[in-house]
């Protein structure tokens, strides 16, 4: 695949999405192109079903299958095994990221937040298929920094059951933040506030 056809794509299968993480999916990325998923186990996307765009607003939908030995229910609780809400959060600002990357911005993505974010269900090892429904309100790109922002509100379902709400997650792309010579100490070796200077 190239990197036009990436970006004309409306799915992505269990491999594609892997090959992303890890930043092989197409050989001919442009100059900045830093837009990476994490990779497993922070990975929280198997596969995508969908993803569209129409005008500044667009549409994803995503699965995870539930392992009974993923990680999280080793140690999170010790007698009562729950994945940890927040990382069905993460997985949605690991798709408002791809949904940067999908529609050409270049950099590195950063979660920004969320306004709001309700739980009112759990998933449990025996439980099969994790199902994110991703409404992006907006797109933007910066044009004067190179930057590009999304938002969007999600629902996550549990075997087709919604269990979360997040209203307005958010996330940017940047350029000029990466620091691919980890773990060597470098001038982007430490974190702290982002501002615009």
């Amino acid at each position: 695949m190239n990197y036009e056809d990436f970006k004309n794509r409306a799915n992505f299968s269990k491999e594609e999405v892997l090959a992303l993480a890890y930043g092989n999916l197409f050989s001919d990325a442009p100059e900045g192109y830093n837009t990476r998923l994490p990779l497993p186990p922070m990975l929280m996307i198997d596969r995508i079903e969908h993803i569209s765009r129409k005008g500044n607003k667009g549409r994803m939908v995503a699965e995870r299958d539930v392992n009974v030995d993923d990680w999280f229910f080793q140690c999170h609780f010790l007698g009562d095994p729950v994945q940890p809400g927040c990382l069905g959060v993460d997985g949605v600002w690991q798709l408002l990221g791809l949904y940067c990357a999908w529609r050409g911005s270049l950099g590195s993505g950063r979660a920004l937040g969320c306004s709001e974010v309700e739980f009112f269900g759990q998933i449990r090892p025996y439980d099969g298929v994790m199902r994110y429904e991703v409404r992006v309100v907006r797109y933007q790109d910066l044009v004067n920094s190179g930057s590009s922002v999304v938002i969007g509100d999600a629902t996550v379902l549990i075997d087709d059951e919604p269990i979360y709400e997040i209203k307005r997650a958010k996330v940017g792309v940047f350029r000029d933040i990466d620091y691919p010579d980890y773990p060597r100490p470098t001038s982007r070796s430490k974190g702290g506030r982002m501002d615009s200077e």
